[in-house]
């Protein structure tokens, strides 16, 4: 289930660091790799950064192609993001191995994961000189999409018994986003 998001609120799906599976095709060829180094950079038009090493298949086909999508994973598909995050998809399907079902999106070519709460559609402005020194990419969000279970009107909303975005620490260790506070604004 997904609905769209407003673009000038595309920011918050991942304003709060989440861990993020990046997919990508270009002709036959797709792949999905796990990234946990992605942030918003900008807000109109929206657009993002997300660090892809340059030993990579998903790179290979981001740089062939121009785009790719963000998915933001919960708690069930923690297994899946480390084992995407550890396996080449030089030497096999990820998306058949892992039994990872997918959708398409409406702007770009690379599927979309199903079962995540959210959604960026993204085409990457290129910056070549930041790519080559340090892989990391901005792109453009040209469609953003949400279970509007978990996120709708601009805001998550981490129901008890949904999904929650995961975060990776390191060695398999991931953290939940917790529940939301608000402090009053002067």
């Amino acid at each position: 289930m997904h609905q769209p998001v407003d673009l000038a609120k595309a920011y918050r799906l991942l304003n709060h660091g989440p861990t993020v599976l990046v997919s990508s095709a270009h002709g036959e060829r797709r792949n999905v790799m796990a990234a946990a180094w992605s942030m918003p950079l900008d807000f109109s038009p929206p657009k993002i950064t997300v660090v892809i090493d340059k030993r990579t298949l998903t790179r290979e086909l981001v740089e062939a192609s121009g785009e790719f999508v963000l998915n933001i994973p919960g708690r069930s598909l923690a297994q899946a993001t480390v084992a995407v995050g550890n396996q080449s998809g030089r030497e096999l399907d990820k998306f058949a191995e892992y039994q990872l079902a997918t959708f398409a999106g409406s702007q770009v070519a690379a599927p979309l994961l199903a079962g995540c709460v959210g959604w960026l559609e993204c085409r990457v402005l290129a910056e070549p000189h930041i790519q080559q020194a340090y892989d990391l990419f901005i792109a453009e969000v040209v469609a953003a999409w949400a279970d509007p279970r978990d996120f709708s009107q601009g805001h998550w909303h981490f129901a008890p018994g949904r999904e929650r975005s995961i975060h990776y620490v390191a060695g398999g260790t991931f953290f939940e986003t917790g529940d939301a506070f608000q402090v009053p604004m002067p």
